[in-house]
């Protein structure tokens, strides 16, 4: 499946996503916006009854027009024409609120005209931000300073209408649920895609790099064939010595990749001992050395943690710093210039590895780590590798207890920051 299509898919994949919610939404508002309708509807007629019995308790026979008007969508008021004792309303609103089947939680407020006061009923514990917010209403919405009135004030409308809407619910938890399902399945297909694009990858390099030694020894074979080369000693002695270069070149790259796939499966066990930093980094240094001439290239060094004694591997270690030292040269447009110290943290060290390389952007940086993964050099083609070094680099780091941490930015080169604890701390742990 080409990358056209993919992105087709997912297109009309989203497209079809958006276009079920936009419907959904569109019902289940729909929905709660009748459940509202209809509970603003009892509640009224209730609130009208309530009025009608308060009259007839006052044996008032007054007509009263429009009683109940609605202030906001949990708050309705209405006016009566008597004094009313609070427990009396409670009663009567329960009574008819359960009639009408409007089991939810509600409180009441009382506003007498006699001398202007407003009283909650404390029916139910309401948040104090709420009851200043119906204090400020009851007293905005006051219809006249000559009339008595009450107030219902619903706190959990909204939850108990969410409530009454079950299947609708449901229905819409059964969506998102669908939606997440084939939102992962989607993100399965492009990894496995990518995936698969980095698999291309490194076997065109694992390839190139396997298939140049092989070409190289089996031109030097072809060469010592020749009965003459005995007669000549030096040529016979440089051939046999590019057979041996070819076939150790092989042997490494090889055990790059056996060395991955042994990381890959956990079953790398480490040799520990106690390991100078500081020796394995000089070490190291002094094996490039050929190369740094060869590139007109410089490694300065400045060596100051005061204890670089770890509990390490020293081969795995020393492969640590060869791999970053390797690729700082690798990903230099020019003579390549590395920095390398370390500095007391704590209970550890920082070993700092900073190169003046083509860099790296953000979305690069991201995935530098990963397996199989190698930045792209433009119009550069020289880089050789399987893009393996970096994650072995990590693994291992981690493997040691250790962190590591990438700062880089395009043509301003890549700064690697490691932490490794000393190996007094590291014992104290353990």
């Amino acid at each position: 499946m080409n990358r056209k299509t993919i992105r087709l898919i997912i297109f009309l994949a989203v497209f079809t996503v958006i276009g079920v919610f936009s419907f959904q939404w569109f019902w289940v508002k729909k929905a709660f916006n009748l459940q509202e309708r209809q509970f603003n509807e009892r509640v009224h007629v209730a609130l009208s009854n309530v009025v009608s019995e308060v009259q007839h308790l006052n044996h008032d026979s007054s007509a009263i027009y429009e009683p109940v008007k609605q202030i906001s969508s949990n708050y309705l008021l209405a006016s009566t024409n008597d004094t009313l004792h609070p427990y009396v309303l409670q009663n009567l609103l329960i009574n008819e609120f359960k009639s009408r089947n409007l089991d939810t939680d509600f409180e009441y407020v009382l506003y007498d005209c006699f001398n202007d006061s407003i009283v909650f009923g404390d029916f139910v514990e309401i948040k104090t931000e709420a009851k200043d917010l119906v204090y400020e209403i009851s007293e905005k919405d006051k219809w006249n300073q000559a009339s008595h009135y009450f107030g219902v004030y619903f706190p959990s409308k909204e939850l108990r209408l969410v409530d009454q809407m079950g299947i609708w619910v449901v229905s819409t938890i059964f969506l998102l649920l669908v939606v997440v399902f084939f939102s992962y399945t989607i993100w399965v297909i492009l990894k496995q895609r990518k995936l698969s694009e980095i698999r291309t990858d490194f076997i065109n390099n694992m390839t190139h790099e396997l298939k140049t030694p092989i070409s190289t020894i089996s031109l030097s074979i072809e060469v010592l064939s020749n009965p003459n080369i005995t007669k000549d000693p030096e040529r016979l002695n440089n051939y046999a010595n590019i057979i041996r270069e070819e076939t150790e070149r092989l042997k490494n790259q090889v055990d790059k990749v056996l060395q991955m796939a042994t990381l890959d499966k956990n079953k790398i066990d480490l040799n520990l001992k106690k390991v100078d930093i500081h020796k394995v980094i000089q070490k190291t240094i002094d094996g490039f050395e050929l190369i740094l001439n060869s590139n007109q290239g410089k490694i300065e060094h400045s060596l100051k943690a005061n204890n670089s004694i770890v509990m390490g591997d020293e081969m795995h270690l020393t492969n640590i710093f060869f791999n970053l030292i390797d690729n700082a040269i690798k990903y230099s447009n020019k003579e390549p210039r590395i920095e390398i110290s370390t500095t007391d943290h704590k209970y550890g060290f920082h070993i700092r590895i900073r190169d003046n390389g083509i860099g790296m952007n953000k979305e690069q940086q991201k995935h530098v780590f990963e397996n199989f993964y190698r930045v792209p050099t433009g119009d550069r083609h020289d880089v050789k590798g399987f893009g393996i070094g970096l994650n072995y680099v990590k693994k291992m780091v981690k493997k040691h207890n250790g962190k590591i941490k990438l700062k880089s930015e395009l043509k301003s080169g890549s700064t690697f920051r490691i932490y490794f604890q000393n190996a007094k701390n590291e014992e104290k742990e353990n």
